[in-house]
């Protein structure tokens, strides 16, 4: 599991951004969308523990994941401080499928959906969960315009 959350080519069946800089804590990362759905930006490595912890600033976000042991396998726990609380339903729905899609990869599987129709999907089920307060921002307008809004 962690070659899924640190090498390029497998970063690249489940999340939504290319991923560039040393892994190592404190180092500098560029991230860049593919498919046009977004401007590049910079962030940080904040903890680089391998294989159990790696913690990034992701925009103005902060996405911690953590592997925990478990028989022959692993518990992967994603913990996302979102920096605008108005984007939560949003985004949390856009890394519950990131996560989805994460499950497909390690399994060997081919997704059953498309990332946006499942994003559609599940957003309700966050909108309804979070509250309004966490649902001020839709998808974002380049995302709306490739792939079409709820």
């Amino acid at each position: 599991m962690w070659r899924a959350l640190t090498e390029p080519e497998q970063l690249a069946g489940w999340f939504p951004t290319t991923m560039e800089g040393d892994l190592s804590a404190g180092a500098p990362l560029h991230f860049g969308f593919r498919e046009g759905e977004g401007e590049p930006f910079d962030g940080e490595m904040r903890v680089f523990e391998a294989p159990t912890v790696m913690e990034l600033k992701w925009a103005d976000d902060i996405l911690r994941f953590e592997l925990e042991p478990d028989g022959g396998g692993c518990v992967l726990s994603l913990i996302v401080t979102f920096s605008e609380l108005g984007k939560a339903a949003r985004d949390g729905a856009g890394w519950h499928v990131c996560l989805e899609q994460l499950s497909f990869v390690t399994a060997g599987g081919d997704l059953p959906w498309a990332p946006p129709d499942r994003w559609r999907e599940v957003h309700p089920t966050y909108v309804e969960r979070l509250g309004s307060e966490a649902s001020t921002m839709g998808p974002p307008g380049e995302r709306e315009r490739v792939h079409g809004s709820e």
